[in-house]
């Protein structure tokens, strides 16, 4: 990956990589690791720590055969896992094996050298300096030998955590390589017309006159050729689009809307699914969800694509504690897309895997549970309830919704796509979908 005459120096960006890549060892989102990156780094930083995630697996355990002891600081760790992702990348690539778009490739004398640059920048690192050198060349040698015996261990091969994989194993026993592997890939980049300001056929005529090649994805998406930053597009700023997986587009076009109707879109943020129902149709929507600042990125969204309106209002409360919002009348429609594990976009944000526990899976499941039982008497008869989850694994998708039936046996389940794995024909996420209608 050269550098531009005006970039940052390859060392800052490697230490802002290695910042980022601690936090997510310490239990903090990459996300958020990353808004406290400066912005003249956070691109590079972004692209560097999001290859480690991918390949963190292979690199941890490589770290633990030539440093058994785990040293004690945490950002010397994070800069040698990063250096065996990188330096991994660059081996294979001059083997001729092709890596994933956008991979970042370094020649190893110069990788090494510039993190052993990025530790001396940092009081904390300087010491470390010898080591970190000491480890990157010892792999640069003996990487076959390592490689080989490290073939034994899933999370090595898969990059995944040891329960993570049996886990998908175990709920896809014909696809699961399929779909581990599919997370290491980066997604496309989606964008979804704002059909009240331009049609997709008219964005795709614009967007091909700027000289971005795009192919048409569902109903009202585009898959860019090659990805981009957002506010290099043309028609951010005016609303014409706003960037959406093809699996999340699903939502809009799966619950059965029509002009006037009063629709709750429950765990609303940050305003996708809520931005698509307001484009299709003119509704009374309640936009709610639990996290006030995420709530404030709804709002954004609607007034940027032009979709506020007296009918639209964003609340704040528990989905699952109808008592403190609801006002008494029932909904025509209820979008439910409840918490999850987000098995299902681990490619838009590798971290995730290391960041979920196994217990986390119960957790959440039970978490859906009540927020489904809480919303279904909300609904009012006739109504219809989109049951939704960016997860892959049937606790939260497919065994949910054959509890919540035997819970509500009066509810009609409705044609619905069920479980979408990642990739697909859509080269979508991962994604689940149920549609229920409640008896007149």
């Amino acid at each position: 990956m050269p550098e531009s005459p005006h970039s940052p120096a390859l060392s800052d960006q490697l230490l802002a990589a290695a910042r980022a890549i601690r936090a997510v060892l310490g239990g903090q989102s990459l996300s958020e690791a990353l808004e406290a990156t400066p912005a003249a780094l956070r691109p590079a930083a972004q692209a560097l720590s999001f290859h480690t995630m991918r390949r963190l697996g292979h690199a941890r355990a490589v770290r633990e055969r030539l440093v058994p002891r785990r040293p004690p600081e945490r950002l010397v760790e994070a800069l040698i896992l990063l250096g065996l992702s990188l330096l991994e990348a660059g081996l294979r690539q001059a083997e001729g094996a092709e890596q994933p778009p956008g991979t970042p490739i370094y020649h190893e004398h110069t990788l090494v050298h510039q993190l052993v640059e990025a530790a001396a920048a940092d009081r904390r690192t300087r010491p470390a300096k010898s080591l970190i050198n000491a480890v990157l060349r010892r792999y640069g040698r003996e990487r076959a030998a390592l490689c080989t015996a490290l073939a034994a261990r899933p999370e090595a091969v898969w990059n995944h955590p040891d329960w993570w994989i049996a886990a998908v194993r175990e709920a896809w026993p014909d696809d699961w390589q399929t779909i581990l592997a599919s997370a290491d890939q980066p997604p496309p980049m989606v964008l979804r017309a704002n059909v009240r300001r331009l049609g997709r056929d008219a964005l795709q005529a614009r967007l091909d006159a700027a000289g971005l090649g795009t192919r048409p994805v569902g109903e009202d998406g585009l898959i860019l050729d090659t990805p981009r930053p957002v506010r290099d597009i043309p028609g951010y700023a005016e609303g014409w689009w706003s960037v959406q997986d093809p699996s999340a587009q699903q939502a809009a076009r799966l619950l059965p809307l029509q002009d006037g109707m009063r629709v709750l879109d429950a765990c609303a943020a940050p305003g996708g699914k809520t931005a698509h129902l307001l484009e299709r149709h003119t509704l009374r929507l309640t936009a709610l969800d639990s996290d006030a600042r995420r709530l404030e990125r709804v709002g954004d969204n609607l007034r940027r694509l032009g979709l506020e309106s007296a009918d639209v209002s964003l609340r704040c409360a528990d989905a699952a504690q109808a008592a403190d919002w609801w006002d008494g009348r029932p909904y025509d429609a209820i979008l439910a897309d409840v918490p999850c594990t987000a098995s299902g976009v681990v490619r838009r944000h590798p971290d995730i895997r290391w960041l979920r526990r196994e217990d986390d899976l119960a957790r959440t499941a039970a978490l859906q549970a009540r927020i489904a039982d809480a919303l279904w008497p909300l609904l009012a008869p006739g109504g219809h309830l989109l049951y939704a989850t960016c997860s892959i694994f049937p606790q939260e998708g497919e065994t949910q919704v054959q509890a919540f039936l035997d819970r509500h046996p009066e509810a009609h389940r409705l044609p619905a796509p069920g479980h979408i794995l990642p990739g697909g024909p859509d080269d979508g996420d991962g994604f689940y979908y149920a549609l229920l209608r409640k008896p007149m």
